[in-house]
């Protein structure tokens, strides 16, 4: 498979969206989702050639981009779409929000699994729900995996919803068909719904490929409403536009509820972005899939030749590495040193979870190996630093 190479830093650095401008110069910048690959070229000359035609207006509705994901998710998911059950809105977040609001009253509790993507702690309750936490089981050594018992609890607590991360952001799990059967089984028995992000099902490894959630079974298109999108597939999050998917009667009713203006935030340029994406960016996308499987194997080699403290399993999903670098003896937040003294930025652990997160870090991989070799290095460098 022919990979993509990631462009050399000093075109990286003349970027500039948020990877390449909340840090100094001699920062690598290591924390944010961004992918350091060139644009595919079949979503460059989508949007040339909305340029040259003006094309910067409204969007006609989510119909054009539904069609082209029904596509995509048909061949390359093994998901079944119906597009006119699909809402697209601005983003993932903005979806699960919006979602959330049809589902629950204020002060309801909504499952989260820590360590999760930070910003669903500030979504739910932007929805005006409470945290309910339930910390994945398993861990780096053994495994990680969905506390379908601690869920089941929640939900007999009380809770009414619950965010799911399919594949899970930042361990990298692509959970079983079982466990996600398991976890629709629970949501029916107790009458509630789970609002599945399932951005990164598209980076899924090919020996972990991921199940779509509401494909488990017809529990899960009762009881799960999905949000996605082609932006950390095809690195257009600036573009802004997502798909909210219902795939039942009670699903879609709640789909049609939300706010007109929902669909109306999308942008013109993510929507166009999205159909090239959708329809023709596949070859790209191996190629990028590859370069990611070189890269996480590169990042196992380089901590057990340079910081064989640091514990690490290889994700099944996405370019986001969960390190567990507490054996440095940097503190409940080693991201913050690491910035200090080794001029490396990653994502704080505590943010994912401020229990489970602690003395933890994201690291984003999906960089050239010269530069992920140099983060190691300068972290390795910076282990002989004393800490104070």
């Amino acid at each position: 498979m022919q990979r993509i190479p990631a462009d050399p830093l000093d075109v990286l650095r003349t970027r500039t969206s948020a990877k390449w401008r909340l840090y100094d110069a001699d920062v690598l910048p290591l924390p944010v989702a961004e992918m350091d690959y060139p644009l595919a070229p079949p979503i460059a000359e989508a949007l040339h050639a909305a340029i040259h035609r003006s094309d910067t207006g409204y969007t006609a509705g989510s119909r054009p981009v539904a069609e082209a994901f029904e596509g995509f998710a048909a061949t390359r998911l093994g998901w079944t779409v119906d597009p006119a059950r699909v809402t697209c809105t601005a983003d993932v977040s903005m979806g699960i929000v919006e979602v959330l609001r049809q589902l629950i009253s204020p002060g309801d509790g909504v499952v989260v699994t820590p360590p999760i993507y930070p910003p669903f702690f500030d979504l739910v309750t932007e929805a005006g729900g409470r945290i309910v936490e339930v910390p994945m089981s398993g861990g780096i050594d053994e495994g990680w995996a969905l506390d379908l018992d601690g869920i089941d609890a929640a939900f007999a607590a009380g809770a009414r919803s619950m965010v799911l991360c399919n594949p899970h952001n930042p361990v990298g799990l692509v959970p079983t068909r079982a466990q996600l059967a398991g976890l629709a089984e629970i949501a029916a028995r107790h009458g509630v719904t789970i609002v599945s992000d399932e951005v990164h099902g598209p980076l899924s490894q090919p020996e972990s490929r991921y199940t779509p959630f509401l494909e488990v079974s017809d529990a899960a298109r009762e009881h799960g409403v999905a949000v996605t999108a082609a932006s950390k597939a095809f690195n257009i999050a600036g573009l802004k536009a997502a798909l909210i998917v219902a795939g039942s009667d009670r699903a879609d009713a709640i789909r049609r509820a939300l706010p007109y203006e929902v669909e109306y935030r999308t942008s013109q340029f993510g929507a166009i972005a999205s159909i090239a994406a959708f329809r023709h960016g596949g070859l790209w996308l191996d190629g990028v899939l590859a370069s990611l499987d070189d890269n996480r194997r590169l990042l196992a080699d380089l901590l057990a030749d340079e910081l064989p403290g640091v514990r690490y399993r290889m994700p099944q999903a996405s370019y986001l590495a969960w390190l567990d670098l507490s054996a440095l003896g940097w503190g409940d937040d080693p991201a913050a040193y690491a910035l200090e003294h080794a001029r490396v930025a990653l994502l704080g652990g505590p943010a994912f979870g401020a229990t489970v997160g602690r003395g933890h870090a994201r690291l984003n991989f999906a960089c050239s190996p010269e530069v992920l070799d140099e983060a190691i290095e300068r972290l390795a460098e910076a282990r002989l630093t004393p800490v104070e």
